[in-house]
């Protein structure tokens, strides 16, 4: 994946506070809180032995609390709502938004819990990846919710660009596109040493100890990956700063 260094100035697709759906802003937003599924704690075997080295060791994740994630990428209509503008290249108000740094996802989740109220957050890595593989409806899929990456999602191998969200076969919690379309952003830091040391319990990598802590973990692959990268144990990793046209997020409630 090629992600390019942020521009200072992002282009601006759309500056009307009201969607090309004719909504208001909270009507959009009103729309967005009910799409989050909740999560019911428990445990999984976090990592991979098929991937890379910054897969393993395989280690036993427990969540100890619930969360609610959104049951889709987090689309330009969402993103236009809130900040009034639109950096994407494959427009789209029901495709994800994608030329979002981590340093930008943060700006637009503190606009949006001033907004709305409530509390937003990016997951954490082992959030998103217990999510992906179906919480503890996990039926063991490579993939988030099959073991055929194009039933699953939008790779390489079947698409050009994004893709409307939901296009595809969800998984076992109803969530779609945790395989390709866009990277989703984690709130974690990239550290190649945390499997190692991971507490078991609700892991948050946010003191790396290695080069690569100014790196932000990256998860789910994308329209323009293989699917390797579309794995549900599959990590990628951008500077904070970075953005790439193949780079969105999707949000947890708490």
């Amino acid at each position: 994946m090629r992600v390019g260094l942020f521009l200072s100035a992002l282009v601006v697709i759309m500056s009307c506070p009201a969607s090309s759906h004719g909504q208001l802003p909270q009507e959009v937003l009103s729309e967005f809180d009910k799409q989050f599924v909740r999560v019911d704690s428990g445990e999984f075997m976090m990592g991979s032995n098929e991937g890379d080295v910054f897969e393993k060791p395989v280690h036993k994740v427990r969540l100890t609390r619930p969360f609610f994630i959104s049951r889709y990428e987090t689309t330009q209509k969402v993103w236009i709502a809130v900040m009034e503008s639109n950096p994407s290249s494959f427009v789209g108000t029901d495709r994800p938004v994608e030329k979002v740094s981590w340093n930008h996802c943060q700006r637009f989740i503190s606009k949006l819990n001033q907004l709305t109220g409530r509390k937003y957050r990016l997951p954490t890595e082992a959030e998103w990846e217990y999510a992906a593989r179906g919480g503890n409806k996990s039926q063991g899929f490579k993939y988030a919710g099959s073991n055929d990456p194009g039933e699953a999602g939008w790779t390489l191998d079947n698409a050009k660009e994004t893709q409307p969200v939901g296009g595809k076969k969800p998984n076992e919690l109803g969530l779609f596109d945790m395989t390709g379309n866009v990277y989703e952003w984690c709130e974690d830091a990239f550290d190649t040493k945390f499997y190692s040391v991971s507490p078991e319990s609700d892991p948050l990598c946010d003191e790396p100890g290695d080069p690569m802590k100014e790196y932000r973990v990256l998860r789910g692959g994308s329209w323009n990956d293989g699917k390797y990268s579309c794995r549900s144990a599959s990590r990628f990793r951008a500077g904070p700063e970075n953005w790439d046209r193949s780079v969105g997020f999707r949000l947890v409630r708490e």
